[in-house]
């Protein structure tokens, strides 16, 4: 890894013009933040929720594994509990190079930063904007105690009701 990228701020980094090394830098940090969250991602399967006393529930969901990749959807419910309009932000598609250690942003929605509404692939500055808003996102999650595991709880099928009593008591 070039350098680390959490220390600097975001404005300081959207200023600068990244170039193929940083992004790969950047990428390879990613992966890394995302190991924290989700150590056992190779083995991991199906639909993961991580559930933080005074946080809003991080859903992961493996859509493909194979021996190399991961493809994986992670994302933020808000309206899921009763309210009429359920919807994902930041709701992001990520494919999960094990090999390189490297992560590929393959869509990204979100609502608060200017990105461009549609991720538009593969131009450089797109990527850099996408993969740091990853990189700071993966830091907030982790930093609000998130994580996808063994301890990791199930995501539930319909009401809080049907989680494990661990799964709730979780802090």
């Amino acid at each position: 890894m070039q350098r680390s990228f959490l220390k600097w701020s975001a404005a300081d980094l959207l200023a600068g013009r990244p170039d193929v090394g940083v992004l790969m830098a950047l990428c390879e940090e990613n992966y890394a933040l995302m190991l924290r969250l989700a150590p056992g991602l190779r083995h991991l399967s199906g639909g993961l929720v991580s559930t933080q006393r005074g946080a809003i529930d991080l859903h992961l969901e493996i859509e493909e594994q194979s021996p190399y990749t991961t493809q994986v959807r992670l994302t933020h419910w808000f309206g899921v509990h009763g309210e009429r309009d359920p919807h994902p932000d930041p709701d992001a598609r990520l494919r999960v190079y094990h090999d390189a250690r490297q992560i590929e942003v393959l869509d990204l929605r979100q609502t608060v930063l200017r990105l461009r509404k549609d991720y538009a692939h593969p131009a450089l500055l797109d990527k850099w904007q996408a993969n740091l808003f990853l990189s700071k996102w993966l830091v907030f999650c982790l930093r609000q105690g998130h994580r996808f595991g063994a301890a990791a709880c199930p995501a539930p099928a319909a009401e809080p009701d049907t989680l494990p009593p661990a799964c709730l008591a979780r802090s």
